[in-house]
């Protein structure tokens, strides 16, 4: 029997990952775009009552790099995100599974700036942390279906699943602490509606 060759094995191998990905939806049903602006919003669930993501002062000294966690109030929404592929796809939408970064993307920065906004995992604690680098295997994150409820999703990572110890994100195999959030685009309503809120979160950096 014939082997098959490299070129047709590497053409069965990307037309599988083809299959496998499916395109990221906002809470609304439609697709997320590279590059635009959404809040990422952590469903309510027995574990985790809400509360948006924004970067915070995990440890006291030294307080940067700046950890990510949820907003001490539900209905906050937190800072709105964008995502890239962490490489070259000839896509506008964020797929899932596939590896991408996450920044958040605010104007007001007061401390810790000569970090990058980009979301990594600290390896000496296993947190979610800013100050990430493009091509770094600890900047690369994935989004992943889940059934809790319509357009919701999970983000993994090579070293495990994001979830939460309320309030601090990190990185855990402890499915009942698993994050799981919903995607809103950050309009113009809603940027002006929240922009008062994130700017006094902003100016209580780096304790919310």
């Amino acid at each position: 029997m014939k082997k098959p060759s490299v070129t047709s094995f590497l053409i069965t191998l990307l037309l599988s990952a083809a299959v496998c990905a499916h395109g990221t939806t906002e809470s609304n049903g439609n697709p997320v775009k590279v590059g635009e602006k959404y809040f990422m919003l952590p469903v309510k669930t027995e574990n985790n009552d809400g509360g948006g993501l924004v970067p915070a002062a995990t440890n006291i000294l030294p307080s940067c790099p700046l950890g990510i966690t949820q907003t001490r109030l539900p209905n906050q929404r937190g800072i709105p995100v964008s995502f890239r592929y962490t490489e070259t796809i000839d896509r506008d939408y964020v797929t899932t599974d596939t590896s991408i970064n996450i920044e958040f993307m605010s104007d007001i920065w007061p401390v810790c700036s000569e970090f990058s906004k980009l979301w990594a995992v600290d390896d000496s604690s296993s947190a979610i942390i800013i100050g990430g680098k493009h091509k770094s295997p600890n900047s690369a994150f994935k989004i992943q279906n889940v059934t809790v409820e319509e357009h919701t999703y999970k983000l993994t990572t090579s070293y495990g699943t994001v979830g939460t110890t309320p309030p601090q994100l990190l990185v855990t195999n402890d499915e009942s602490k698993t994050l799981v959030v919903q995607f809103v685009k950050a309009d113009d309503d809603a940027t002006k509606a929240t922009s008062r809120v994130e700017k006094l979160g902003l100016r209580m950096f780096p304790f919310y």
